[in-house]
């Protein structure tokens, strides 16, 4: 018998109108994990933020997020299955410490961005491969273009945003920082006011004010915490206090 036989059943098939249903389900597996992620590229950073939703009064907040440091330089948020959000990061993490062991500098945001599509095309080619139902968006200050904003997809597609979103409510976000985008290369002001138009953006897709433990934010090119002047190109996430700082900014503003 050929080494080869039964190995059709593995391949992938197009249906007849072209459409590849195990892409369409880890679309929808975004969509059913029920948390938006916002991300938004201004001048000097680039800010991701991400709903923060506990299922359980009995777990500790502090292991629920949907926000990881990939390298010192690169954040990221992935939207969709925790437990595929967090194998997702693990891939990337190895991917930028291999390009940091092999190159010795830290691995680009497009780099790594492009990478990642590459690996997930992969899974979309043989049916015993299931594509990982993560929406991911990556941002980093680059020493050479400045802040990046990058987004990746279950399909293998990935590139570059002046802002961005993911989840169930994807499109009403978009069209709200389109508005706020128009004919602008990136969010005006400082990291603080770059902050605050992720949190409105998120606040007005879906009808509602948040309270500083039910939203996470990661920032790259804030505010140093070494005493130094000028923005950090480090990535980080914001402090609950930080964070409150912020929602207040806003009431006030309203």
């Amino acid at each position: 018998m050929s080494s080869t036989s039964g190995y059709d059943r593995h391949i992938t098939i197009f249906s007849e109108q072209g459409r590849l249903y195990q892409v369409e389900y880890a679309f929808k597996a975004i969509t059913a994990a029920n948390i938006m992620s916002i991300g938004v590229r201004g001048k000097d950073c680039a800010v991701i933020l991400s709903q923060k939703k506990v299922p359980d009064k009995l777990i500790d907040p502090a292991s629920v997020s949907h926000i990881f440091q990939i390298s010192p330089s690169v954040g990221s948020v992935i939207t969709g299955p925790i437990a595929d959000a967090r194998a997702f990061a693990r891939t990337a993490q190895i991917e930028a410490a291999n390009f940091r062991y092999k190159y010795g500098y830290e691995m680009p945001c497009d780099a790594l961005a492009k990478r990642l599509a590459n690996l997930s095309q992969v899974y979309t080619q043989e049916a015993r491969l299931r594509p990982l139902g993560v929406a991911t968006t990556l941002i980093s200050v680059d020493s050479e273009f400045g802040p990046q904003l990058f987004k990746c997809d279950p399909a293998g597609y990935y590139t570059g945003y002046k802002g961005t979103a993911a989840g169930p409510k994807q499109q009403e976000a978009l069209n709200h920082l389109e508005k706020k985008l128009k004919n602008k290369d990136y969010a005006e002001g400082d990291w603080k006011e770059v902050v605050e138009l992720a949190i409105t953006t998120l606040s007005t897709v879906l009808s509602m004010d948040f309270k500083k433990t039910e939203i996470e934010i990661g920032i790259a090119g804030g505010p140093r915490t070494d005493g130094q002047e000028g923005t950090d190109p480090r990535f980080r996430t914001l402090t609950e206090d930080e964070i409150d700082e912020r929602l207040q900014a806003i009431a006030e503003k309203d």
